[in-house]
């Protein structure tokens, strides 16, 4: 791992995935919160940013941000969990390295298949998770899902992403839904992140 800058509110660096791929990310914290705790992993969708949200959060826990890899493929799926993995390893807490992920979108499906897959993540939050990420159906995938999982919706999103909300909340062992009123699938950060807030501090280290 390469640490290209640091400031005191945020860290810059690269973590190198397993095929030499080399991995962007961000660390956001202005330490009010835990800076030496295990760090909330942020999955944004094919098009999304994460800035904002994140900014929110770090004032109550450590925040990751990274970009994605881009581009279709055969393999794309695992190749994208392998990155989140070795990014949890880089980045997380302890000596296995841990730390709780959030995603929206597609990247919702990506931390869901993440965990399935034994990436030692912590809890879990997805915002409207989009499948299919590889073309198979997830019902299988989420069963062998081991973290608490939160399964977040708009109350003005469309009736089929709501469903799909649903579906996936009640097929995580451990997973719970709930809908934020008035917001669409561009969910407000600022709504969102006390909900996701709440959630991780149910537990002393959110990883």
């Amino acid at each position: 791992m390469d640490e290209v800058r640091t400031t005191p509110c945020r860290a810059r660096g690269l973590v190198r995935a397993q095929d030499g791929t080399r991995i962007a990310y961000e660390r956001y914290g202005d330490g009010a919160g835990d800076a030496d705790g295990p760090p909330l992993i942020l999955v944004g969708g094919a098009d999304g940013s994460h800035s904002v949200l994140a900014g929110l959060l770090a004032r109550r826990f450590p925040v990751v941000a990274y970009e994605r890899r881009s581009g279709p493929g055969a393999g794309q799926v695992e190749r994208e969990i392998a990155d989140l993995a070795a990014l949890v390893d880089a980045v997380g807490a302890g000596a296995a390295g841990t730390a709780a992920v959030h995603g929206t979108a597609s990247g919702g499906a990506l931390a869901l298949a993440a965990a399935a897959a034994g990436v030692p993540v912590g809890p879990v939050s997805v915002y409207e998770p989009l499948y299919p990420l590889g073309g198979a159906g997830p019902a299988a995938q989420l069963g062998r899902v081991p973290a608490r999982v939160l399964v977040v919706d708009g109350g003005a999103s469309p009736s089929w992403t709501r469903r799909a909300a649903r579906t996936v909340a009640a097929a995580v062992p451990r997973g719970r839904h709930r809908t934020l009123t008035g917001q669409t699938h561009e969910v407000s950060p600022h709504v969102l992140a006390p909900v996701l807030a709440d959630f991780y501090a149910e537990e002393p280290a959110i990883g």
